[in-house]
This record gives C-alpha cells, sequence and structure tokens, in this order.
C-alpha cells in the first residue's frame, strides 16, 4: 500500500503576509495529520519573496507544537549552505522535542548567486562538492558510527530519519551507496526519474537503518470538485512556476481561468512537461492520475505537493485526494 505525505513550501501569497504563510501551514500539517499522512516537510528556499520556509527548523518545531503523530521534517536541507554539526544540533534538538517523529531530507543544489553566497558566507559550488562527505560527516555526528573529534549535543544519539533528496542520477547513486531512502523531485524536475529510481534499486547496499530500497516521489496534485475547478487552483502554482524561469519570481499570484491558453509554446511546453508528475482535476481523475504515476514509479510514497492561492483550497484538495485515494485502496 502506497503511503501519502504533504510537502509544503510555506507559499507567501500576493497580498498576504510571512506570519499568515506560517499560519496557513500549519493548519495545513494539522489536517494532514488528522488525515493519517506519513509525513510533512517544509522545503529550504533563501531571499526568494514567495518562500517562508527558509529557517526550516524554526518552521518543523512549530508544526510539531500544533501536531501529535505524523512526521515532520525537511524536503530539504540543503546541506552546501550549512555545515553537518548545525544541522546535527537543529535535528538533533527536534527530535528531543518531538521523539520518533523527525526526518531529514538532505540536498546538495546551491541554488543561489553571488549576492546569496556572500549573505551566507558560503562558496556554495565548492561546498556542494563535498557534499557526500558531509553526509557522512552528519550521520556520524548523529549515530557514532565514525568517530568524530567533536560530539553533537543535542545530535549525538538523536533517532533522526535521514533521507536523500535528488533530481538527478547523482542522487540516486549516493542514497544507494549509503543504504539511505530515496525521495526524487518530480514536481518541478521529472527529466531523470525512470533512470534514477532503476538506479537506486539495482545498486542499493543495505545499511544498518534500511535493509531493502525505499523510494518516495514528489507529484503536484490539485484536486477539486471538477477537472476545470481544479485546473483553476493550479493556475497560481503555473504562474509561479513560468515566472521563476523567466527570473521573474515574486509571491504566490490569483488563479487565472484558463492561463495555459495565454502563454507562448515554450511556456506551455515546459508546463506539460512538469505536468508528467501532476494530477489535476476532479477526485477520479486524480486518483487515475495517480494510481497511473505509482505504477509506473512502484513508489512507497507519494509526496504531495500543490500551492494554492486559497489556503482552504489546498486543504480542501488534500481531503479529496486522501479520501479518494484511501477508498480506492479499501475497496
Amino acid at each position: 500500500m502506497t503511503d501519502f505525505s504533504v510537502l509544503d513550501l510555506v507559499p507567501v501569497r500576493e497580498g498576504g503576509t510571512v506570519a499568515e504563510a506560517m499560519q496557513s501551514a500549519t493548519e495545513l500539517a494539522k489536517r494532514a495529520d488528522e488525515l493519517g499522512c506519513k509525513r510533512f516537510w517544509v522545503a529550504e528556499h533563501h531571499a526568494m519573496e514567495g518562500i517562508a520556509g527558509g529557517a526550516t527548523s524554526v518552521v518543523l518545531a512549530h508544526i510539531g507544537n500544533a501536531t501529535g503523530r505524523i512526521r515532520i521534517g525537511s524536503g530539504g536541507i540543503m546541506l552546501p549552505n550549512h555545515t553537518p554539526f548545525q544541522i546535527a544540533e537543529q535535528f538533533g534538538t527536534l527530535d528531543a522535542l518531538f521523539p520518533g517523529r523527525i526526518d531529514l531530507g538532505l540536498g546538495r543544489a546551491p541554488g543561489a548567486g553571488p549576492e546569496l553566497q556572500r549573505a551566507l558566507r558560503k562558496d556554495l559550488n565548492q561546498a556542494a562538492e563535498y557534499f557526500p562527505q558531509d553526509v557522512v560527516e552528519l550521520r556520524a555526528l548523529l549515530t557514532g558510527d565514525v568517530e568524530l573529534p567533536v560530539k553533537a549535543t543535542p545530535g549525538f544519539g538523536a533517532a533522526v530519519e535521514l533521507w536523500m533528496l535528488g533530481s538527478s542520477l547523482f542522487g540516486a547513486q549516493l542514497a544507494a551507496r549509503l543504504g539511505m531512502p530515496y525521495a526524487f523531485a518530480a514536481h518541478f524536475a521529472p527529466d531523470h526519474l525512470d533512470a534514477a529510481l532503476a538506479l537506486y534499486r539495482r545498486d542499493f547496499q543495505p545499511s544498518e537503518t534500511l535493509e531493502k530500497p525505499h523510494v518516495m516521489v514528489a507529484m503536484n496534485v490539485f484536486a477539486a470538485t471538477t477537472d476545470e475547478d481544479a485546473q483553476m487552483l493550479a493556475s497560481s502554482q503555473q504562474q509561479s512556476f513560468v515566472r521563476l524561469r523567466t527570473g521573474n519570481p515574486g509571491k504566490l499570484p490569483p488563479p487565472v481561468a484558463d492561463y495555459t491558453e495565454t502563454l507562448p509554446a515554450p511556456a506551455r511546453a515546459m508546463l506539460d512537461h512538469i505536468g508528467e508528475a501532476a494530477a489535476v482535476g476532479s477526485p477520479q481523475t486524480v486518483r487515475e492520475r495517480i494510481d497511473t504515476f505509482v505504477a509506473r514509479t512502484m513508489a512507497d510514497e507519494i509526496i504531495l505537493c500543490g500551492a494554492t492561492y486559497d489556503p482552504e483550497a489546498r486543504v480542501r484538495s488534500l481531503e479529496l485526494t486522501i479520501e479518494t485515494c484511501s477508498s480506492a485502496m479499501a475497496a
């Protein structure tokens, strides 16, 4: 049976505030908890006015206090932005606050221009080259499987579940070599999905924490009463994708009817490509799309993405998705 989780960027909508974005993320996490979702992850982005999850561990602490069962974690922490010791302390603290509920998804993409690199006091391209070693060091800080001259407190001995994130073959190779669960970011970069999952499963080496390959894949999912209503909801995120890819990012805009019809061919092609890992429509349409995607990927888990301008619409989309998929599995 496929498990369902939620990925949230803590989107700030046009006319809205960071405080409102935090509250909306918290309400979404609470409902995901009530619906039986397995995980609620927050992604690290910096210097983007439309995304409020930059201080990821702080956001997770707030969400942890508002929920009771669901696992919470990063999807992901971009490790080149930090030192392994800092992340061990932060997520060791989270584990102490919320025992047995903390995931630490790790990515290596620097994703920053020279201005942000100066602000972070990091050469992120160089730091990315040391990503495999930093992952091993971070794991050792938590587990002690390699003796280090310093001990993270909190951190050492924390039961943090480490994940490798990726959208290319590099992450799949590293996850397989280290025996880590693997999450693929198909929701924005589906190009290497099939090849990466095949490589990960073929080359997987069991570890003390994971005996066999475990795959989670991200999908953009927008569910509403009708296909047309769902397409309207999805248009806010589609606008954000187009603005980001054309160098004009900003806050999450209101939905626009028939948005894709207004776009030039290259932009439509880009959205169609991302739509390979998407389910947009009525509950029946969404269920059929998810079933097809699970059959293609053989994913153990699907993590649901998809920002909506109206936060309540995202909650309702999640409710419809979980209800229809649960009923299908029970049938």
